[in-house]
């Protein structure tokens, strides 16, 4: 066995291996860092003194077909370099009452979705900037997958009541 052989196997395996990941970190999900107080409690409940990392099962995201109570990965509709994590809250033609205005309610039109984080003071979101499409969901939470001691599989909670 030579060099020239060795060097050729390893050329073919890294020329599988590569293409073979990056195709199922498009398709199927990755692991990703979850950063700030938004969606506390159930991520980061201590804090910056820990960080969640989740699964985000992208194979999930692909027919758009999310429930009430969903935490979603989605490209934010304020900053597109931006992707924050969220919890579904209402659906297409659902009535909810914005947590920043007392009076006004909003119809979530066709193709979009309302989106809070759980830790309402923190977020950024639906309420700050209306209805989003949910073409910009890219992933659906699915575990907590560290640290060890957090490990557990996301459970879709129910979200604050609808009008």
């Amino acid at each position: 066995m030579g060099v020239t052989y060795l060097l050729k196997v390893a050329m073919g395996a890294l020329t599988f291996a590569l293409p073979a990941t990056v195709t199922f970190f498009d398709v199927v999900g990755y692991v990703a860092k979850v950063e700030g107080a938004s969606m506390q409690p159930v991520f980061n409940p201590q804090g910056q003194r820990s960080m969640d990392y989740v699964l985000l099962n992208k194979w999930a995201a692909r027919n758009y077909e999310f429930q009430r109570g969903d935490i979603v990965s989605l490209v934010s509709p304020s900053n597109p370099d931006q992707k924050i994590i969220k919890r579904i809250v209402g659906l297409e033609g659902d009535r909810i009452r914005p947590l920043s205005h007392d009076e006004s309610v909003v119809s979530i039109p066709e193709g979009h979705c309302w989106v809070e984080g759980d830790h309402h003071r923190h977020s950024l979101d639906s309420n700050l900037f209306g209805p989003v499409p949910v073409a910009l969901i890219t992933a659906k939470a699915s575990h907590i997958v560290w640290p060890p001691r957090r490990w557990q599989r996301l459970k879709g909670q129910k979200p604050r009541s609808l009008l």
